[in-house]
């Protein structure tokens, strides 16, 4: 994957599989830690520990289409590559929570690509689970709870091409606020 906003893309479909009608998506860079720390949290089916025990490892997976589950072994080998690393906590009945560490400076750190529009395309293919985006750094903070979205727009449907472009927008301007001047890739 050549940046964090497909892995997110990869990763939240899981979730989604997963049943959860809830989905967080976390990025922060925490005061000095020079750390890019990605959070998924959802309230999904949750894995039993003896799957979760085995989930980094490509050959396994829940999936009956295929034998291979590449999206969770490819995002723990982009964390490592860039000096961080991966963890998840699941339990079943109650949801999976996936952290993801990158050192900012790392030379093989990949960048956050296009997260508003990857955020965009996930509310509009999935407009009944409510998203909470949130966003974080010493410099500032953001937040975007599609619920209180949804009570704003007083019967407009969340997925109107005008909404998700409002969205998309709101999300840029978030990143810009948030990660300027603290993510190379982000002016």
């Amino acid at each position: 994957m050549k940046d964090i906003a497909l892995h997110l893309l990869d990763i939240v479909q899981n979730s989604i599989a997963a049943g959860a009608d809830r989905i967080v998506i976390s990025l922060k860079v925490p005061e000095r830690s020079g750390k890019l720390l990605v959070v998924i949290d959802d309230n999904g089916r949750g894995m039993d520990p003896e799957f979760l025990k085995k989930v980094t490892d490509p050959f396994t997976t829940s999936r009956t289409t295929r034998e291979v589950g590449m999206g969770i072994p490819l995002m723990k080998q982009s964390a490592e590559m860039a000096g961080g690393e991966l963890s998840l906590v699941s339990e079943p009945s109650k949801g999976t929570r996936l952290n993801a560490s990158f050192m900012i400076d790392h030379i093989d750190r990949i960048p956050l690509g296009d997260i508003p529009e990857t955020v965009r395309l996930l509310i509009q293919a999935n407009p009944n689970i409510s998203w909470i985006i949130h966003f974080s750094s010493p410099n500032n903070e953001f937040i975007l709870d599609t619920d209180e979205v949804k009570r704003q727009l007083d019967g407009v449907p969340i997925d109107d091409r005008y909404v998700l472009e409002w969205i998309q927008n709101t999300i840029n301007n978030g990143v810009q606020a948030v990660f300027g001047g603290v993510l190379d890739e982000v002016s």
